[in-house]
């Protein structure tokens, strides 16, 4: 195999079972009403202040009216909750309910424990070039090439 086909099948390989894993970890008894999806929208909308719909709609890569529609089934599921601005009635905020932080929290605790297993098995060496090429193909998948 050529490191062309090793880099791809490596790539593929990963995004799908981080995927597999994750919504096998995440989507336990306690949040079987939850999707991949959904998490990724909570996981955004974070836990500092509330935030408006054109700003997690950039984070995510994601249209405002896409997000609408996976907004309405959060505050419909009671993950997430809608206020209007104060100054600008138009404006929306979303922030997460008290259901809403224990999923992120539940979340958090995933990726901690996959970064935990990755690095153990890691010199740090071996950490430090895996940083620096995971950094460079994030910025070429966000089209912020060097």
């Amino acid at each position: 195999m050529d490191i062309y086909e090793t880099l791809n099948d490596a790539l593929v390989n990963l995004f799908r079972d981080v995927m597999s894993l994750e919504e096998g970890f995440l989507i336990t008894e306690d949040y079987r009403d939850i999707t991949n999806n959904d998490i990724h929208v909570i996981h955004a909308i974070g836990l500092r202040e509330p935030k408006n719909m054109s700003t997690i709609a950039r984070e995510l890569s994601v249209t405002v009216g896409s997000l609408t529609i996976a907004m309405n089934s959060l505050v419909k599921k009671g993950y997430v909750n809608r206020t209007r601005g104060d100054r600008d009635r138009r404006v929306v905020y979303i922030s997460l309910s008290e259901k809403g932080r224990m999923v992120y929290n539940h979340h958090e605790a995933f990726h901690h424990r996959m970064i935990d297993a990755v690095l153990k098995e890691l010199t740090q060496e071996e950490t430090e070039s895996l940083v620096k090429a995971l950094a460079k193909l994030n910025r070429w998948l966000r089209g912020q090439e060097d």
